[in-house]
C-alpha cells in the first residue's frame, strides 16, 4: 500500500477505504436477540400469572375469557418488548458516542473524527494522554513514551522513534505503537497500518468493555422495594384464597381472586421505569452533547453542590490570541499590528517564542503564538521553516517551562528556545532580585487585563551532547507574550443560573492570580480578591485547608495533584463534587470526584475513561444544563413513584373488599389487565418527557441520601389512592342499588377508575402548582395515552361481545355522565391532596 502523504487522505479515498476494510472496531457480545428477550419477558411474574389466570377460566369453562386473557399477554408483552429495545437501542447509541476518538489529516486538515472510521494509510496525529485507536507506523515523534502494559504486561512505558526508510522490518516494535495503548508522554505523527481485528489488540481476541453495566442505588434500593412488596403481596394473596375459599367454599374461584390480587399488588413496573428512565435520560444529555458513560452519574446530578471548573476552554472559548508583547520596558499592543509596522525590538521575542511551540500545535495557547508569528514575522528572516529539531525538554509539575533544541543547516551551534510561566523563566536565567521583581510587577499588570501571561528566553550551545536539565543551559530572558483567552458568552447567565439552584461554582486555572481574577469578575464568580495559590493549598493541613474551602472560589497556578486535594477535602465537608479535567494527571481528581466531567474535544483518552460524563463542546453551559436534567430526571422519577403508588391503593382494595364486604369480585384479571396498559406506558413515557419544574433550578440541591420512595412520595400516593379507592366503593354501592345489576355496577366502577386515573397523571405531571395553570409545552405521550385509552374504553363499554369479556352490562346512558362527574371530584383531590401536602412540606415536590 501506498503511504500516506503528510496531507492525509482525502475524504472521497477514505470513504472508500472504509467500505473496502470495515470500522475499525473489535467484536462486542451480541445484543440480546428478539427469542431471548421475549424469553426474559414471559418468565417475569406478571405474566406468570397470566397463564396460571388463563388456565383457571379453562378449568372453569370460560374459553371466551381465557383468549382474552392471552390475547392480553400478547398486548402487555408486545409494549414491555418495545420499551426494552428503546432502552437498548439509547445504550447502543451511547456506546458509538464513547468510543475512542482519533486526530486525524484529512486533505491537510486536521479533524478528530470517531476511531471506528480510522482506516490503513490514514495520518493519524499522537499526543499525551491520547489512547491509540489503531495500529500506527511512526513518521515523526517527539519525546514519545507508551503504555503498553495491556498488551506486553510491562509496567513502565516504552520509548519509541520516527521510522526511517531503513528500518529493518524486526525494528517494528520501537517505530509502531498498537491500538489500545496509551501515550503518555510526547507528541507524534503515524500512518495506519492494521485495523480492527487486525491489529495487535484485535490479534489476542480482547474486547471493549460495553457502556451501562453499573447498577445505581436507585436501582438497588427499587430491587428491594419490588422484592419486600411481592413477597407481602403474595402472602397477602394467599390469605385472600384461604379466606374465600373458607368463607365461600368455591376454591377455584378463591385462587382466581388471589392471583388478581397478586397481579394487583406486584410492582412489575418499576424496574422498567427506572431502565428506561435512566436510559432515556443519558440519551437525552448526549442530545445536549453531554455524554454519560454511566449511569450513576446522572443519578448523581441532581444533587451537585459544588462545580470544580477549569477556567480554559470550560469557561472561555479556548480559542487564544497574542494581544501583547513586552520587551525590556516596552509594550507593544498586537490588535493593531496589522495596520501598523510590527517593531524590530519584539522579532526576537516572538521568533523565540514560537521555536518554543510544536509546529503541529495541539495546544491553543501555542496555535495563537503560531499564528502571530506567520502573521507578524511573515517575509523576514525570523521563521524558521529549515530548521531541524534536535530534542526537547517537556513541562514538569518541578519546572513550568519547556524547552526545544533547535539544529540550524549553516551552523554547528545549537539554538535553544524556552517559555514557560514567568517565575520558571526569572529561575531559568538565573536574573537578579530587582529584574525579577520589576518581571513581575509587569506579569501583574498583564494578568489584571485577563491576559495570560508567558516568558520567552533564548539560548546558544555549542557541545554535541545535550545536558540532562533545562538549568544547565545558559538562557537569556527575551520578555512577555500576553495572550487573550475570552469568557464564553453564555457562561455569566449559566453561571447565575448554578448560584440560584444553591450550587457553589469554584474556578481552578493554572494561571496568575491576577488573570484567574480578571477571568472571575467577567464571568460573574465572587473575585473579592479571596483566592487561594497551588502552592499555599499544598502547605496547609487537612483540617486548616477545610476551613479556608468556605471562603475561596478561585484556585489559581493550580497543579493536577492540587486538583485531587481539593476534591477530597470538599468531599470530606460533606459537598457533592463534580470535577472538569482533560489531562492525563487529571485523572485521579475525575476518579475520586462524585461527578467525573471530561472535556470531549480536547480531553484526554484517559481524562475520559476516567469520567462519569463527557461535555462533547468543552462548554460550561453544557455542564449546567446536565445538572438541570439529573435534577429533572430524579424529580419526574418520584412523580412515577407517586402515581404508581395511588394507583395501586384502589386495584389493591377493590381487590380485597369485595371478599370482606361479600360483595362479587369488582376487579378480574383482564380489568388488571386493561389498567397495566395505562400505568406502564404512563410511567415509563409520559412522565419521563416531562419537562422540568420552572423552578427546577431554583431550589436547593437534593441530599444525596435522599430516597426515592421516601415518606413524602409515600403520603402523596397514599392519600391520593385512599381517597379515589373510596370514591370508587361508593360508586359501586350506589351503582348497583341504582341498577340492580352487578355487572353494570362492575363497568361503572372500572370507567369512573380508568378516566380517574388519566386525572390522576395529569394532576402528578407537576408538583409546583395547579397544573392546569402550569405554562409548558404539551407532552404528546400524555395526548396520546389519554386518547387512546378513552378510545379504548369506549369500545369495551359499547360492543357488546367486549363487554361480556370484561364481564360488563353497559349502564343506563342517562348514568353515564355521572362517571365523568366523579372523575372530575375525583381529580380535584387529587389537586387537593397535592396542595395542601406542599405548602405543609414547604416547598415544590418532588424536589430533584
Amino acid at each position: 500500500m501506498r503511504p500516506a502523504q503528510p496531507c492525509g487522505l482525502d475524504e472521497e479515498e477514505a470513504r472508500r477505504r472504509l467500505r473496502e476494510q470495515g470500522p475499525n472496531e473489535l467484536p462486542t457480545s451480541k445484543p440480546r436477540s428478539v427469542l431471548r428477550l421475549l424469553r426474559d419477558i414471559v418468565f417475569e411474574p406478571m405474566f406468570l400469572l397470566l397463564v396460571a389466570c388463563g388456565a383457571i377460566y379453562m378449568v372453569l369453562g370460560d374459553r371466551q375469557e381465557a383468549s382474552m386473557l392471552l390475547g392480553f399477554v400478547f398486548v402487555v408483552m408486545g409494549i414491555t418488548f418495545v420499551q426494552e429495545r428503546r432502552t437498548e437501542h439509547s445504550l447502543d447509541a451511547l456506546r458509538d458516542l464513547s468510543s475512542p476518538r482519533a486526530l486525524v489529516l484529512r486533505g491537510d486538515q486536521a479533524r478528530r473524527i470517531p476511531g471506528r472510521e480510522l482506516v490503513r494509510g490514514d495520518a493519524v496525529l499522537l499526543a499525551e494522554g491520547d489512547r491509540v485507536p489503531a495500529d500506527i507506523r511512526l513518521h515523526e515523534s517527539s519525546n514519545l513514551m507508551v503504555d503498553e502494559s495491556m498488551l506486553t504486561g510491562e509496567s513502565v512505558p516504552v520509548a519509541k522513534r520516527a521510522a526511517s526508510d531503513s528500518a529493518a522490518p524486526d525494528d517494528n516494535a520501537n517505530v509502531n505503537v498498537f491500538s489500545g495503548t496509551l501515550v503518555t508522554q510526547g507528541t507524534a505523527r503515524g500512518e495506519v497500518v492494521a485495523t480492527g481485528e487486525q491489529s495487535a489488540f484485535g490479534r489476542i481476541g480482547r474486547s471493549l468493555a460495553g457502556l451501562g453495566g453499573d447498577s445505581t442505588p436507585i436501582q438497588a434500593e427499587t430491587r428491594h422495594i419490588v422484592k419486600v412488596v411481592a413477597l407481602a403481596g403474595m402472602a397477602l394473596a394467599a390469605l385472600l384464597t384461604l379466606g374465600y375459599g373458607i368463607l365461600r367454599a368455591d376454591w377455584l374461584h378463591a385462587l382466581l381472586a388471589g392471583l388478581t390480587l397478586a397481579m394487583a399488588i406486584i410492582p412489575e413496573e418499576l424496574p422498567v421505569v427506572l431502565t428506561l428512565f435512566l436510559g432515556l435520560g443519558a440519551w437525552r444529555l448526549s442530545r445536549q452533547s453531554v455524554l454519560a458513560r454511566n449511569i450513576p452519574a446522572v443519578e448523581l446530578l441532581g444533587a451537585t453542590t459544588v462545580l470544580c471548573v477549569d477556567k480554559t476552554g470550560t469557561l472561555t472559548t479556548n480559542h487564544m490570541v497574542v494581544r501583547k508583547l513586552w520587551c525590556d520596558g516596552t509594550e507593544f499592543d498586537v490588535g493593531g499590528a496589522l495596520d501598523a509596522l510590527f517593531p524590530e525590538t519584539f522579532h526576537g521575542l516572538l521568533e523565540y517564542a514560537v521555536l518554543a511551540s510544536h509546529r503541529r500545535a495541539f495546544d491553543p495557547m501555542e496555535t495563537a503564538i503560531t499564528e502571530a508569528g506567520k502573521t507578524l514575522l511573515a517575509d523576514t528572516e525570523h521563521l524558521h521553516g529549515d530548521w531541524t529539531l534536535v530534542d526537547d525538554y517537556p513541562l514538569s509539575r518541578e519546572m513550568l517551562a519547556m524547552t526545544r533544541v533547535w539544529q540550524s543547516p549553516d551552523t554547528t551551534e545549537r539554538m535553544i528556545a524556552a517559555k514557560g510561566a514567568p517565575e520558571a523563566m526569572v529561575d531559568l536565567c538565573h536574573l537578579d532580585p530587582v529584574r525579577g521583581a520589576r518581571i513581575a510587577d509587569q506579569v501583574a499588570r498583564m494578568a489584571a487585563d485577563g491576559l495570560r501571561v508567558i516568558g520567552v528566553a533564548r539560548a546558544v550551545f555549542a557541545a554535541r551532547d545535550l545536558p540532562e536539565s533545562q538549568h544547565d543551559f545558559d538562557f537569556q530572558f527575551l520578555g512577555l507574550v500576553g495572550l487573550e483567552d475570552p469568557v464564553r458568552a453564555n457562561v455569566p447567565d449559566a453561571i447565575a443560573e448554578c448560584r440560584a439552584a444553591g450550587i457553589r461554582v469554584v474556578m481552578i486555572t493554572g494561571d496568575h492570580p491576577a488573570t484567574a481574577l480578571s477571568i472571575a469578575r467577567q464571568a460573574g464568580l465572587p473575585a473579592n480578591g479571596n483566592f487561594m495559590t497551588g502552592a499555599e493549598l499544598a502547605s496547609l493541613g487537612d483540617d486548616e485547608l477545610g476551613m479556608r474551602l468556605a471562603a475561596t472560589d478561585i484556585f489559581c497556578r493550580v497543579m493536577p495533584e492540587h486538583k485531587l486535594r481539593l476534591v477530597q477535602a470538599f468531599r470530606a465537608s460533606g459537598e457533592v463534587v463534580a470535577m472538569t479535567g482533560d489531562g492525563v494527571n487529571d485523572a485521579p481528581a475525575l476518579k475520586a470526584a462524585n461527578i467525573g466531567v471530561a472535556m470531549g474535544a480536547r480531553g484526554t483518552d484517559v481524562a475520559r475513561e476516567a469520567a462519569g460524563l463527557v461535555l462533547l463542546e468543552d462548554d460550561f453551559s453544557s455542564l449546567v444544563t446536565a445538572v438541570r436534567y439529573g435534577r429533572r430526571i430524579f424529580s419526574n422519577l418520584r412523580k412515577a413513584i407517586v402515581f404508581v403508588v395511588a394507583v395501586h391503593v384502589p386495584i389493591v382494595g377493590l381487590s380485597i373488599l369485595p371478599v370482606m364486604l361479600g360483595w362479587p369480585l369488582v376487579l378480574l384479571p383482564a380489568h388488571i389487565l386493561f389498567l397495566q396498559l395505562i400505568i406502564d406506558p404512563s410511567c415509563s413515557l409520559v412522565f419521563e418527557a416531562e419537562e422540568p419544574e420552572r423552578d427546577a433550578m431554583r431550589g436547593k440541591p437534593r441530599r444525596p441520601e435522599d430516597r426515592l420512595f421516601d415518606t413524602a412520595v409515600l403520603i402523596r400516593g397514599l392519600w391520593q389512592g385512599a381517597g379515589l379507592l373510596a370514591l370508587l366503593c361508593g360508586m359501586y354501592a350506589w351503582s348497583r342499588h341504582h341498577t340492580g345489576s352487578d355487572d353494570a355496577a362492575r363497568a361503572m366502577t372500572f370507567t369512573v377508575l380508568v378516566l380517574s386515573n388519566i386525572g390522576l397523571i395529569y394532576v402528578n405531571r407537576t408538583w409546583e402548582g395547579a397544573t392546569w395553570q402550569r405554562e409548558h409545552a404539551g407532552n404528546r405521550y400524555f395526548n396520546w395515552m389519554a386518547v387512546s385509552t378513552l378510545a379504548v374504553l369506549t369500545i369495551v363499554l359499547t360492543i357488546p361481545a367486549i363487554a361480556r369479556l370484561f364481564s360488563f352490562v353497559r349502564p343506563p346512558a342517562g348514568i353515564l355522565p355521572i362517571a365523568a362527574g366523579a372523575a372530575i371530584v375525583a381529580t380535584l383531590w387529587f389537586e387537593v391532596v397535592k396542595t395542601v401536602l406542599r405548602k405543609r412540606q414547604g416547598g415544590t415536590a418532588p424536589a430533584g
